[in-house]
């Protein structure tokens, strides 16, 4: 069975070791070994400075990928307008390797007008400066990395904005995976 790496924040949520649970039995059903980078499985990690845990997690997240054939990666924004910037170096780890890449995000909305909503909020710090208006979902450079596998990044079917944590866009993704790899015809 072919291993993804789950890239994405999820780790941050609430609820992060459920929402891997359903999210490797997603992958699973479609004959995918998930491995989600929870900081759960490292055991000391409660006990260690910050300087150490740090650095447990990114080696472990590094041999994670490593094991790894693949990787899925969440790429809703994540505390702004972009993806989560922890992601997109896994993203970017995998493109390095040649190693098959897909990605999801749960938003439709297109990366500039979410630049556009966040600087109405939170003015740029240098008034002025642009942002691609391609009708992309993010960065060009990122939707770019994702078609370098052979898929653009998924997005929600409806054109409509969904929670964080849905999966709907994830299991799609996952589905695409599985045929691109021959899982499934």
């Amino acid at each position: 069975m072919p291993i993804a790496y789950l890239a994405g924040p999820d780790v941050f949520l609430p609820n992060a070791q459920a929402h891997a649970a359903r999210k490797a039995a997603i992958c699973a059903a479609h004959g995918i070994t998930a491995l989600p980078p929870l900081n759960e499985d490292i055991a000391s990690l409660a006990e260690l400075e910050a300087h150490h845990a740090w650095r447990a997690i990114y080696a472990k997240d590094i041999e994670m990928m490593e094991r790894a054939d693949l990787v899925i990666a969440n790429l809703t924004p994540f505390r702004g307008a972009s993806a989560d910037a922890g992601t997109l170096i896994e993203v970017g780890w995998f493109l390095g390797r040649g190693r098959p890449i897909f990605g999801y995000s749960n938003s439709a909305t297109p990366f500039a007008e979410r630049s556009a909503a966040q600087v109405a909020r939170v003015p740029d710090p240098i008034p002025g400066l642009s942002v691609e208006g391609f009708g992309l979902p993010d960065n060009l450079m990122i939707p770019g990395a994702i078609e370098s596998g052979g898929h653009p990044i998924l997005l929600p079917e409806a054109g409509q904005d969904l929670p964080f944590d849905s999966l709907q866009v994830f299991e799609r993704c996952v589905a695409i995976a599985a045929r691109r790899l021959g899982l499934v015809t």
